[in-house]
């Protein structure tokens, strides 16, 4: 694939690039959005973990819509690919700010800082909250994030029609991990 293929492509032409050679088309497309992507979040407020965040769920969408068909451009792959970034960003920057008091993760460190003894406490008590949130969360979470399984492979053992359809319940495990943690944490703050 060229460099030109990406830059106007008609959506056809790309989709049958993304066909023959995936892991090709989607590195060039990395290579070619994800500084910009990258830019734009961080420049919002955001870190770069937010960023491969919200460029891998644009990515997603982006492929999906290429293999399906769907994809109209307007613009090159790189522009739209970031347009889908901007929209997810926003739509997450919103998210944050109707919940304040969220974790987010680069606060993480603060845990890193307490004495092991508390940090291990403190991990028991998570590892507490997945157990309760049901089998298929609990194994979707610790797979994708425990052992690192790509969503794909999670989709397929799933019986997910679409990795977006992986993504989007991956997503929803995770609020509802975060809303169990939140709730406690804010009872246990009431009782002191």
């Amino acid at each position: 694939m060229t460099t030109s293929l990406l830059s106007a492509p008609p959506a056809t032409t790309l989709r049958q690039a993304l066909l023959a050679d995936r892991a090709r088309a989607l590195t060039q497309l990395y290579r070619q959005a994800f500084p910009a992507v990258r830019r734009l979040v961080q420049r919002q407020g955001g870190s770069a973990q937010d960023a491969q965040d919200v460029f891998q769920d644009a990515l997603v969408v982006f492929y999906e819509q290429a293999v399906l068909g769907t994809l109209e451009l307007t613009a090159s792959a790189s522009t739209y690919l970031v347009s889908i970034a901007r929209h997810r960003w926003q739509h997450e920057l919103r998210r944050r700010a109707r919940l304040p008091n969220e974790a987010l993760p680069d606060e993480s460190d603060a845990l890193a800082a307490e004495e092991p003894e508390a940090a291990e406490e403190t991990a028991f008590a998570v590892r507490d909250y997945v157990e309760r949130l049901g089998v298929k969360c609990r194994d979707m979470l610790l797979n994708f994030y425990y052992f690192q399984q790509p969503l794909t492979q999670i989709a397929e053992a799933n019986g997910y029609r679409s990795v977006r359809s992986a993504t989007v319940q991956k997503f929803k495990c995770l609020e509802r991990l975060r809303a169990s943690v939140r709730a406690a944490f804010c009872t246990e703050t009431i009782e002191y």
